[in-house]
């Protein structure tokens, strides 16, 4: 065999080798002819004429995640921060994202830049801070729509950190002070109103079991008064009834001429008197001569009385 022929052999087996193409998973190749965009690769085996076509750009179609870095920005309001984010972007069309464009990355990179410089500058310092979800679907939309000529889709871009400046941060500190040791103060003064109020409550509901009590005291006191008053009433009564009868039945004693009643009678006349007269506040002394055989006579008539008045009853 002549070495013709083993040259040519060789550039045979190179050219089918150069013409195979296999394209891995999750990317696609652009195939180009003489410089011209031809046809696109999708993952697998493939071939192309060999020194005729020629593999133009290979590109990724999986989810990327691009840093954007971090950049100071003026606010609406005319305050400095610093902000950082990342974009988070899928090629869809492989052509235009090829051709469309010149360095894709690093394109969308600048244009997120750009609008997030844009879009937070028209923003005051509260509003960047309260509404990050805000700017992030603000930018997201403007993002896609400004890339979608090349074949992109933006699916999420998100702000990761918005830094105020120094000073800006120390007085929002002490303002945040101020109102915890605000909101300490109004609990406070809560709790010490809700403690006034319960006691206030536990002392009005005090006073009023306290004269609820005394209520029912004073009507007791009352019956009992009214019991004691009817009891002595009812003893008056029976000693009225009692001296009544004895009253009548001396009467009737003397009526008939008993002596022991009239000397009775008598002798209870003569102890009274003396009693009021040793009983008298202005008398400090008494004397006077006491028969005393008259009345332990009297006392005996008493006797004698009280014992015919029982053959009677009998």
């Amino acid at each position: 065999m002549s070495w013709f022929a083993i040259a040519v052999a060789a550039f045979a087996l190179v050219t089918l080798w150069k013409g195979i193409v296999t394209v891995p998973q999750g990317k696609e190749y652009t195939i180009e002819r003489f410089g011209k965009y031809r046809a696109t690769f999708d993952p697998g085996l493939h071939w192309m004429i060999p020194y005729v076509d020629s593999i133009g750009k290979k590109l990724s179609m999986m989810e990327q995640v691009l840093d954007v870095p971090s950049q100071e920005v003026i606010t609406k309001d005319n305050a400095m921060v610093g902000v950082d984010g990342v974009v988070f972007f899928q090629v869809l069309d492989a052509p235009k994202a090829a051709y469309e464009v010149q360095n894709l990355e690093f394109a969308v990179m600048q244009l997120t830049m750009t609008n997030l410089r844009t879009v937070m500058g028209s923003m005051d310092l509260d509003e960047l801070l309260s509404q990050r979800d805000h700017i992030n679907a603000r930018l997201l939309a403007v993002i896609d729509e400004a890339t979608t000529p090349w074949g992109l889709k933006v699916t999420r871009i998100e702000v990761k950190d918005i830094r105020p400046p120094t000073d800006l941060v120390d007085s929002m500190a002490q303002q945040m002070k101020a109102e915890r040791l605000k909101r300490a103060q109004i609990l406070e003064a809560e709790g010490a109103r809700a403690a006034a109020i319960l006691k206030a409550e536990g002392q009005r509901q005090a006073e009023i079991l306290g004269a609820e009590a005394q209520k029912a005291a004073a009507v007791l006191e009352a019956e009992g008064r009214r019991e004691a008053a009817f009891r002595d009433a009812e003893a008056r009564e029976r000693e009225a009834e009692a001296e009544a009868r004895a009253t009548a039945m001396v009467s009737e004693a003397i009526a008939k001429g008993d002596v022991q009643a009239i000397n009775y009678f008598v002798a209870q006349k003569y102890v009274e008197a003396l009693a009021r007269i040793a009983t008298s506040p202005n008398e400090k002394l008494v004397l006077m001569p006491l028969e005393a055989s008259s009345v332990i006579g009297a006392i005996g008539g008493i006797a004698e009385l009280a014992k015919k008045a029982g053959v009677k009853s009998s």
